[in-house]
Formats: structure tokens, sequence, C-alpha cells
């Protein structure tokens, strides 16, 4: 990973980031009712994993030095 990062990049990575997360507990009140035990993960949309699918963000082109 660059020590130094464009905004746009870091916006991406960040946004990405909180996708990965789980919903909020008080979804599973709202959605399934009082006694309904569920696990918060069932109800995110986008699951996301590092090692399982990439965000397609291009690296930055180095050039190639002549020795």
């Amino acid at each position: 990973m660059a020590r130094y990062k464009s905004i746009s990049k870091k916006m991406k990575f960040a946004k990405a980031g909180r996708r990965t997360k789980w919903a909020p507990f008080w979804t599973i009140f709202k959605a399934f009712g009082k006694g309904k035990r569920m696990h918060p993960a069932r109800l995110t949309t986008m699951k996301r994993s590092w090692r399982r699918t990439k965000l397609k963000i291009t690296p930055r082109r180095i050039t190639r030095t002549l020795r």
C-alpha cells in the first residue's frame, strides 16, 4: 500500500469500509419484531471481504528508469 494516497482513492476505501460492517442491532427489531433472534449480518445487503472481492482500484503508474 502506498504511503501517500490521493483523496479520491481514500474516499473509495472509506466508503467500502463502511459497507463491510453489520447492520445496526435495532434493525432486527424493526424488521422482524422484538422476539426474533437473528444476527445483524443477515440484514447487511453488501458484504465484502478484503480476501474475497477486490475494489478494482488501479494503482498509480510507475515510470521505469533506465540503468
